[in-house]
This record gives C-alpha cells, sequence and structure tokens, in this order.
C-alpha cells in the first residue's frame, strides 16, 4: 500500500487532480465539531467528487470528534454537506480519532464498497485517496 500526503494549502490545492487517476476511494475527514468550516469543506468535498478521475471512487465522509458534546450530529452533516447531491455513492461514519470509535466501520465500508464494484483490474491498484479539512489530502494505492 502507498500512502501520499498531497497537502490542502489553497497554493497547492490545483495539483490535487495528478492523484485522482485510477483512485477507487475517496476519504473526506471533517470535523464535526467547527460548523464554521461546513461551507468549506462541502465546496472542497463536491469540487473534488466532481473531478473526472474521481467519477467512480465511492465516498467515505468521516465525521471526526463525534466524542465532544457540541459535534454536529450526522443527520445534520448530511445536510450540511449536501451529500445527497453527490452522483459517487457514499457513507456518512461518524467517529473519533482519539479513541478510534467508527474508523475500522468506515473502512470496512470502503473496501467492501470497492469490491462490490468489482475486482479491479490487474493494470491499476486500488487507490484510496483521502482528505482531512484540517491538513489536506493523503492517499494509499494497494
Amino acid at each position: 500500500m502507498t500512502i501520499w500526503d498531497v497537502g490542502g494549502q489553497d497554493k497547492i490545492r490545483s495539483l490535487w487532480k495528478h492523484y485522482f487517476e485510477n483512485t477507487d476511494a475517496l476519504v473526506f475527514l471533517v470535523d464535526s465539531n467547527d460548523d464554521m468550516r461546513m461551507r468549506e469543506a462541502r465546496e472542497e468535498l463536491h469540487r473534488v467528487a466532481d473531478s473526472i478521475g474521481l467519477s467512480n471512487a465511492v465516498v467515505l465522509i468521516l465525521a471526526n470528534k463525534q466524542d465532544l458534546p457540541n459535534a454536529i450530529r450526522p443527520d445534520k452533516m448530511v445536510e450540511h454537506l449536501d451529500l445527497r447531491t453527490l452522483r459517487n455513492e457514499w457513507y456518512l461514519q461518524p467517529c473519533s480519532a482519539v479513541s478510534g470509535d467508527g474508523l475500522h466501520e468506515g473502512l470496512e465500508w470502503v473496501g467492501n464498497a470497492i469490491r462490490s464494484k468489482g475486482a479491479p483490474s490487474k493494470s491499476h491498484s486500488q487507490r484510496l485517496l483521502g482528505w482531512d479539512a484540517a491538513v489536506g489530502w493523503s492517499a494509499a494505492a494497494a
């Protein structure tokens, strides 16, 4: 498995498209406790999911920090992120990176979703691309 961290700073976002080819899954991490950045997260998620290289990728949204008292509930995250308009198959997984709650379940969904689409050809490896609203992108290829 190969893991990429391609950064999230505005000035390098134009380079992200170079990591999208043959990507099977996008993991998008959102800080559920930061409603001030929900608009930015929604815009980035939809912009990236609409990219040609990700048109067939499944999308896992990790709603992080669900362990905090003011975290936005998962049903409200669906609304805030306008997930019902995504063309990709998607799944929202509440989680806590501190405790690890929900992370296994989210990644298990990714594996099952990729498998249900059929085994990838030998010509390309499975790729997992992730964006953390706080720190940027990362990708993994197996």
